[in-house]
């Protein structure tokens, strides 16, 4: 994907290490038996009576539906393929298997209970919330085509003068900040190029290339908590609280913002005090040089005004009436018209990405339509439990899981469950903030879960500079991930007290 924006080499290099690992005999061994292991379980799930399961009134198709959860959840933490092809492979079983244009002989309504709609599965995948994806994803590709990114690093690092240590705190609020409107991945690729000429000044044996690499990984996950469309947990916790048949919180752009930007500037700045003092810098000053133009052309302020229009739209959504999802289509539908963007751009846009959260929304699908959701609801007591004991662990899980799977993964599996936990609970859970308080913490877990170079795509591409060590990574990951969860809930449990929320 976006092939224009400097530092796709290393994107790719990423890539083809990763196709290279998978083809070893090892590995494929190790794929080979994880498939044969959840094949069994998702068949032995599909095929056992009803009854095995304890749950009073629960039909066939609830029972496939919950043997098709099991199957994401292994295939999602076991990963023998990609994250998105276990999306399409949870909207085929859903068709085939649980739809009232599945396979006729065992998808008898009479006989295995309410199907499922197979023009609401397919509808996952034009969900307004894959086409808030799709407006960030094309703005990021038109900033790129036309050099407007670089143009802006260049202006926003140009303040923070030559002295190392501000140099490092420029390159950590800037990544931030790009973060938050462009892919964490393009963004690390491209902030980690332009820090080329810089590692060649500071000396080897010196801890400031360490500081430097580290800075980009921190400040792409950071970032990324700023605006929905920042990462796709975000989006994913918007669908759910937003959900006119849910939650239904209008929780616009712009309210999101005036939570998680004072939290991201926070936690940018520990990181940078972190950084400079795990890992000191021996050189006081360096010299960056970015090189490349902005194009300036009427393509490009096309660009610029379109930006600008976009993102006040998305910050003044209550005042226009304009929601989100809505405003994410002007871009798109600019770039299209005015030629900024041709057939070829829109390939690029992060396909795999956008079936990763289809996937995930068809399966929040099936369980509510089903009324599985209502189901487990009456059958398990969540009343009884604590809300903070909810909020502490979906937040645990949350960072656990997303350290060794995708983040998205991590988020489409939790957050339909608990959607419906927190449903359950009623005014129980309004003492900590209420149901957006769970679902935006897992958010925020997800993306600060950076202790492992597998553990987000920024990290996997400073590790693979060479510069970092798996240690060092695991020291300054887990130090700031456990501060910006705790923070972060500190900041959602005084918004959800202050009914901002």
């Amino acid at each position: 994907m976006y092939k224009n924006f400097p530092g796709f080499h290393l994107v790719e290099s990423i890539y083809q290490m990763g196709m290279e690992l998978k083809h070893q005999a090892g590995r494929i061994k190790r794929r080979t038996a994880s498939l044969l292991i959840i094949a069994a379980v998702t068949i032995t799930l599909f095929l056992i009576p009803a009854s095995a399961f304890g749950i009073d009134g629960l039909t066939v198709v609830q029972q496939r539906i919950i043997a098709v959860f099991a199957f994401a959840t292994l295939m999602w933490i076991m990963e023998p393929v990609p994250a998105w092809a276990t999306s399409i492979a949870i909207m085929a079983m859903l068709l085939f298997f649980a739809s009232d244009s599945g396979i006729k002989w065992i998808c008898d309504p009479d006989q295995v209970g309410t199907l499922l709609s197979y023009k609401g599965i397919m509808a996952c995948f034009a969900d307004p919330v894959i086409m808030l994806f799709l407006g960030g994803f094309v703005l990021a590709i038109a900033a790129t085509k036309t050099g407007l990114d670089v143009h802006l690093a260049k202006i926003l690092l140009k303040p923070f003068g030559n002295k190392s240590e501000m140099v490092l705190l420029g390159f950590l609020l800037i990544t931030g900040l790009f973060s938050m409107f462009i892919s964490n991945t393009a963004t690390a690729a491209m902030m980690l190029t332009f820090l080329a000429p810089v590692f060649k000044q500071l000396p080897a044996n010196g801890k400031g290339r360490i500081a430097m690499a580290l800075s980009i990984p921190v400040a792409a996950n950071l970032g990324g908590i700023g605006t929905p469309i920042g990462t796709p947990p975000n989006t994913i916790a918007l669908k759910y609280l937003n959900d006119p048949e849910g939650l239904n919180l209008n929780i616009g752009f712009g309210q999101w913002m005036l939570m998680m930007v004072p939290l991201v500037i926070l936690l940018l700045f520990i990181s940078w005090l972190l950084i400079k003092k795990i890992f000191p810098f021996t050189q006081k000053t360096v010299d960056l040089v970015i090189e490349g133009e902005m194009k300036r052309d009427r393509k490009t302020k096309i660009v610029i005004v379109t930006f600008i229009v976009t993102v006040l739209l998305w910050l003044l959504d209550s005042f226009t009436g304009i929601n989100t999802y809505t405003v994410a289509l002007l871009p798109l539908a600019v770039f299209c018209t005015t030629g900024v963007i041709d057939r070829r751009d829109l390939e690029e846009i992060n396909w795999s990405v956008i079936w990763m959260v289809a996937g995930g929304f068809a399966l929040g699908y099936a369980m509510n339509v089903s009324g599985l959701a209502s189901l487990l609801v009456r059958s398990i007591p969540f009343d009884s439990f604590s809300p903070l004991l909810i909020l502490i662990l979906s937040g645990l899980i949350c960072y656990a899981l997303s350290n060794f799977i995708s983040n998205s993964a991590t988020a489409a599996l939790l957050m339909p469950i608990l959607a419906v936990v927190c449903t359950a609970m009623g005014d129980k859970i309004a003492p900590i903030g209420g149901t957006a308080i769970v679902l935006i913490g897992v958010a925020i877990a997800s993306s600060s879960a950076m202790v492992l170079p597998i553990s987000t795509p920024p990290n996997a591409l400073a590790f693979a500079t060479n510069l970092v060590q798996q240690k060092d990574m695991a020291k300054i990951g887990l130090i700031v991930g456990v501060i910006s969860i705790v923070l972060g809930y500190v900041f959602l449990y005084g918004f959800g007290t202050l009914h901002l929320v």
